[in-house]
């Protein structure tokens, strides 16, 4: 039988079923999805592939999904570090934004982000920013999947002047990419201190209506819960509770400012959440407590946040850091063991976003979206467990290959749909203006 492309590889980790490894299968990929997985002797016989990859000495995985990004702030990575969240926004960031953020600003800092990414694994980012239609047009042209947030905040930008027009023109951007093949949209109101009660209601009922999801920074400081508590007079999650917005649209980004009460309200609304270990502690905002939220049934996804504050966009270093960090919070070593930290990077992020029906794990069907890692390094050997290894022996340097929707877009290490020197040329270029106010 013809098809488009069999890789035959070492391992394949589907994700699905839980825990397992094949070895010595393969991927058969027909129009961009994945037809069959099978064993390589039997793959061979079977297809007439236009394109066979050799991976013998690699484990294939679902692409990463990077659930929380502000991909454009690439170009603030290490402008202001070493400091508290509130102080780093409004001494630092909030105030480079103004001066900088314009349509030229969010093109060149997403390229920057998804050369990074594509470079590191991820096939797949949540992103929440300004200029949205450029972080999905720039997105496109990679060919890498995205859910592109369609932010909503109280105070002007330059992309809008206030709650009403952020909405008038996030609505522009999803029905720009209606249909989409790897565009996906989301509302994005930025945090509870941020965004009003009557914005949140009409995108609790606009969400409703588009059946699309809600991305949302909730309890990321003990700080957001004061100011909660003296403007509203309820920590956060009782207000969007009140609000309506706690529900399986919502994916809720940080959560280190919980107790056991909103727990179980966040669990009984079936409301997702997105962990970003990594920039929780540089920012030392304080502790996700994901094993409490897995054993309360809570889906649990994984982000980096922006390499503003993390500084570093690497999904597999997030992944160990997530497993480790639950290890020592729950005082249990065997709290988030390594398959639960790979799924939280993968099928959780697809289904907290809503696309696990395209994404997430490699079954059949599914969009053959792929990162191949090469395990023929002394940094990963012996073998004993491919899971194992790759989320606390593996770095994103031993990414070889990646596909999404059944295109290479990573080729032995090298993008082929980003020219990396360009991109760095123009990061460089902002560099220079930014550091010469």
């Amino acid at each position: 039988m013809k098809i488009d492309t069999l890789i035959n590889a070492r391992w394949i980790i589907p994700v699905i079923p839980e825990n397992q490894v094949l070895e010595h299968h393969s991927l058969a990929i027909q129009h961009g999805r994945i037809l069959e997985i099978l064993p390589t002797a039997k793959a061979e016989q079977k297809y007439s592939p236009n394109n066979t990859e050799e991976l013998t000495d690699h484990a294939l995985i679902p692409g990463l999904i990077n659930a929380h990004t502000h991909a454009a702030m690439s170009l603030l990575r290490g402008l202001a570090d070493d400091m508290p969240l509130m102080t780093w926004l409004n001494d630092h960031i909030w105030p480079a934004e103004g001066k900088w953020v314009s349509e030229e600003f969010v093109a060149d800092g997403t390229q920057l982000a998804l050369a990074e990414m594509l470079r590191g694994g991820t096939t797949c980012f949540n992103d929440m920013y300004f200029f949205p239609e450029i972080t999905a047009r720039v997105a496109a042209a990679a060919g890498m999947r995205a859910v592109v947030g369609l932010i909503v905040i109280d105070f002007p930008s330059a992309w809008a002047t206030d709650a009403d027009d952020y909405l008038c023109r996030g609505l522009e951007v999803h029905d720009q990419y209606r249909g989409h093949n790897l565009i996906k949209t989301a509302f994005a109101p930025h945090a509870p201190y941020s965004v009003s009660d009557k914005p949140l209601e009409r995108i609790r009922t606009l969400a409703d209506e588009m059946d699309i999801p809600i991305h949302m920074h909730v309890h990321e400081t003990h700080d957001e819960i004061k100011q909660g508590l003296q403007q509203f007079g309820t920590r956060p999650i009782e207000r969007l509770q009140e609000l309506g917005l706690l529900s399986p649209s919502l994916a809720a980004v940080h959560m280190t400012q919980l107790n056991d009460d909103e727990i179980s309200a966040v669990a009984e609304s079936g409301t997702h959440v997105i962990h970003c270990p990594e920039s929780n502690l540089k920012l030392a905002s304080g502790f996700c407590p994901v094993n409490k939220l897995v054993k309360a049934g809570i889906n649990v996804a994984i982000g980096t946040d922006s390499a503003a504050s993390n500084n570093d966009l690497d999904m597999f270093s997030e992944m160990r850091t997530a497993a480790l960090l639950a290890k020592g919070v729950a005082q249990d070593a065997s709290a988030i063991p390594a398959f639960t930290a790979l799924r939280m990077a993968t099928l959780n992020g697809a289904i907290a976003l809503g696309i696990a029906d395209q994404t997430g794990s490699l079954e059949p069907g599914k969009s053959a979206d792929i990162t191949a890692i090469n395990f023929n390094h002394a940094e990963t050997k012996p073998m004993y467990h491919p899971i194992s290894q790759l989320v606390y022996a593996t770095g994103r340097d031993k990414v070889s290959d990646v596909w999404i929707a059944g295109k290479q877009v990573v080729r032995k290490g090298n993008l082929t749909t980003i020219n990396i020197d360009e991109v760095g040329e123009r990061a460089s270029g902002w560099e220079n203006k930014i550091r010469e106010e």
